[in-house]
């Protein structure tokens, strides 16, 4: 604000004070900044997140349309017509921000988002009158910088004091007041992802009202601005595990992208063709998911069949986004949002809400016997293997596929490549997104999935830069043969493996294939009439299958839409149904269900450092059984315990002073080397794998699961990994070293360091003086402090 105040007073109509590209890039540095630090303070309030996000959003766009003019991309001229759109959508944005924080009594969050949203419309009227000159501008980013400092100074001195110097309207509420008062169903990438679709509608809309000329590339910025915030709320929808809305907002992300390079091509003289397949398809789909969407809310559902109406419209007409029935549905869209951002900011942050239509699918469904509904909530998503942030993907990718497939069998004939708008959904809807979601499956530990879904966007991004962007050229031919060859090869191994998946898959995977055989002779000029228009609709069909069949699977718990069987069943005792469960850690229920050690079993568990494999001390036989399938004969087990107050068996043979050097030092990630007294266990024949003859290595670790799990009493450790080998930092890791080896893993993702514990030399501590074996995680300057001050104690 300070920035733009600065700015404002000191140019003139003749003169801008700070040159455009400079401004731009720092607006673009500072958006950047305030996007970051926010999502590290969404525990305080979600409006406040939602503001920031929005504001950061304005001057991302700002900044690339002032780039653009000062590196002469756009004349000054045009300069007008390139800001007034984005800005009036903001202005609109930001006021009803500031409402729905009047109605919650926070008066500085109302007087940034209304003077930013008055300034902003200061500015429109600069731009279209010089007369009307900045002067007001600067006066409501003043009134910003003062508000801000005085809330920044307030929240300093309240961290200084420790909350005793209490500014008004600067103290934040805590994350657990926060959730008994907001409603936990809204995220605040709502709220976000709403303004992004108000800033698109205001950009086509303002063609179709006069206030620009039409749609050009000075609107681009601004767009895919949209596009990139879209994509970013689709992620946070899948960490708040809401499948639905981040297929929303991906589906959005989409045409924002779409509209942006429609957008830039009136650069280059170039009349885009909008071919009919694609956004009848892309109609389809919408219609699915807000029917589907009904479930959260009526409002939800009746809000995306706009975009329903959107895509037909775009269908009606060639021209697409540059003929007035399209700009006219967007002008539609932008009303409907405003209306849609209001209530939705209010319900997500105050206690009494506006009526959605929640509840009414389930009402509606539950009078039909034969269906029964899954519950909204994040047991829906347990991931394939152990503990996972993120929702299950698979829905969007397939619809991706569904996308990028129809959008190909549009013909180019003479036209262009580059005009035919097949490029941004072959490279935006079959690249990038499946690359996504590909990440997310990952992520979720579904590997053959996240295998598929990188693979094809990977070719669908490659084959539409390739055949639809321009680049042919004089590559047609044996290059570009070769490279579709080697896809054709890994698609094979992905077709082999759905074989153990199940039959949805393998048809998916096989029909691909036919798609790849189509590039292939395509890239060699002998490809035969309509062949690849055929495979490409079998495909998009198939991927319609799995589409629905994830979204209606995903809605109802009975029936289900079959997916099949695996056509190959894996051999063995079992067919492979018998692998050690893997549970999440971070749930009591599972840590109890891990507490199969009592009865002798073994299992992987994270820990302050990394993974480790564990064993029960008072069952000898887990403890040989560990020792054995590690495989690692020449490295000793060491002993965990919970507290001191485990040793009370032995605590006659431990010196006062390290009996105090333990209470001080743990739980830490210190393992202590102290002589052996073991056998007083009842361990027998399994005490040689714990230590040596003369010693033995013993921990309390910092970390609540291993804690709880020691409760049952002392267990015997060693490294989840085979001698020689890297340290274990991953349960998928715990799962491909020693899967088949172990009875259960609990699961929390990579561990939170990759260096193993310090070891200490504790066998002679009653002459003053330690050792160190191993200087791991804790360094040595403070084990040697936290030694000497229980020293000088003794003394």
């Amino acid at each position: 604000s300070l920035l733009l105040l600065v700015n404002s007073y000191a140019s003139s109509p003749e003169k801008d004070f700070i040159p455009h590209t400079a401004l731009g890039i720092l607006l673009l540095i500072i958006a950047a900044l305030v996007a970051y630090t926010v999502r590290h303070s969404l525990s305080h309030s979600q409006l406040f997140s939602t503001l920031c996000l929005t504001i950061s959003a304005l001057w991302c766009g700002s900044g690339l349309v002032y780039i653009l003019i000062g590196q002469s991309v756009l004349p000054l001229s045009e300069l007008r017509a390139s800001l007034i759109p984005g800005l009036a959508a903001f202005t609109l944005a930001l006021f009803i921000i500031g409402t729905v924080a009047l109605f919650m009594n926070n008066p500085v969050l109302l007087v940034i988002a209304v003077s930013i949203s008055l300034a902003c419309a200061h500015q429109i009227a600069g731009l279209s009158d010089s007369r009307f000159g900045q002067s007001a501008t600067a006066a409501n980013y003043l009134l910003v910088c003062l508000v801000c400092a005085y809330f920044g100074f307030g929240r300093l001195l309240y961290t200084i004091t420790q909350g005793k110097v209490r500014p008004p309207g600067t103290v934040m509420k805590q994350k657990s007041e926060l959730k008994k008062e907001q409603n936990q169903n809204c995220s605040d990438a709502v709220s976000v992802g709403l303004v992004m679709n108000l800033l698109s509608a205001s950009i086509l809309a303002c063609p179709l009202l006069g206030v620009v000329p039409q749609l050009f590339v000075g609107n681009v910025p601004w767009l895919w601005t949209a596009g990139v915030f879209q994509l970013g709320m689709c992620v946070l929808f899948y960490r708040a595990m809401d499948t639905l809305a981040a297929t929303f907002y991906g589906f959005l992300s989409l045409l924002k992208f779409a509209e942006g390079y429609s957008a830039l091509l009136s650069f280059y003289m170039i009349q885009p063709f909008s071919p009919v397949p694609f956004p009848v398809v892309f109609a389809v789909l919408f219609s699915v998911l807000a029917l589907f969407s009904c479930q959260k809310s009526l409002l939800e559902g009746f809000y995306q069949l706009f975009f329903v109406a959107y895509c037909i419209s775009i269908a009606a007409q060639p021209q697409g986004f540059f003929q007035g029935g399209t700009q006219g549905v967007q002008g539609a869209i932008f009303v409907a949002t405003a209306v849609v951002l209001f209530i939705t900011t209010f319900n997500m942050v105050s206690s009494t809400r506006i009526p959605t239509g929640q509840g009414l699918f389930k009402a509606l469904t539950t009078r039909i016997p034969s269906l029964t509904l899954r519950a909204l909530d994040k047991e829906r998503h347990t991931p394939h293997l152990g503990y996972s942030k993120y929702a299950d993907a698979e829905m969007l990718g397939h619809a991706c596929n569904v996308l990028a497939a129809f959008a190909i069998t549009a013909t180019v004939g003479d036209r262009n490549p580059l005009s035919v708008l097949i490029l941004p959904w072959a490279v935006m809807a079959g690249g990038v997104l499946q690359l996504l979601c590909g990440s997310v499956a990952f992520a979720r530990g579904k590997t053959f999935e996240s295998t598929a879904f990188i693979l094809y966007g990977v070719m669908w991004t490659v084959w539409g830069l390739t055949r639809f962007g321009g680049l042919y050229g004089e590559t047609r031919g044996f290059n570009v043969a070769v490279g579709i060859i080697g896809f054709m090869l890994f698609n094979v191994l992905v077709t082999i493996a759905a074989l153990f998946l199940n039959v949805a898959w393998f048809v998916y995977a096989f029909t691909f294939q036919l798609i790849l055989i189509s590039f292939l002779l395509d890239a060699v000029g002998a490809l035969p009439y309509g062949y690849d228009i055929g495979v490409t609709i079998i495909f998009g069909l198939v991927s319609l299958y799995c589409f629905l069949a994830h979204i209606f699977n995903g809605t109802f718990q009975s029936p289900q839409i079959p997916l099949g069987r695996p056509l190959v069943k894996l051999g063995g005792v079992g067919g492979g149904e018998g692998v050690c469960p893997h549970v999440p850690a971070r749930k009591a229920t599972s840590v109890q269900q891990i507490a199969i050690m009592k009865n002798g079993g073994i299992c992987g568990m994270p820990t302050d450092t990394v993974y480790v494999l564990v064993a029960a001390c008072n069952r000898p036989d887990a403890v040989i059984k560990a020792f054995v399938k590690k495989q690692a004969q020449d490295r000793p087990m060491s002993m965990w315990i919970s507290s001191v107050k485990q040793l009370e068996p032995v605590r006659h043979l431990l010196s006062p002073l390290l009996l105090d050097f333990m209470e001080a030092a743990w739980p830490s990630s210190i393992s202590m080397v102290i002589p052996r007294w073991l056998d007083i266990f009842g361990l027998g024949d399994a005490a040689i794998h714990i230590g040596t003859p003369q010693s033995i290595a013993i921990r309390s670790p910092d970390c609540a699961v291993a804690t709880h799990l020691i409760n049952v009493g002392p267990i015997a450790v060693t490294s989840a990994n085979p001698t020689g080998e890297a340290d274990t930092t991953h349960h998928n890791q715990v799962y491909a070293k020693l899967g088949k080896k172990v009875d259960g893993v609990l699961c929390d993702g990579p561990s939170p360091e990759n260096i193993a514990s310090t070891v200490v030399d504790c066998t002679k501590i009653e002459t003053g003086q330690i050792g160190f074996f191993r200087v791991g995680l804790i360094p040595k300057s403070k084990v040697l402090q936290i030694f000497e001050e229980i020293r000088n104690r003794h003394r």
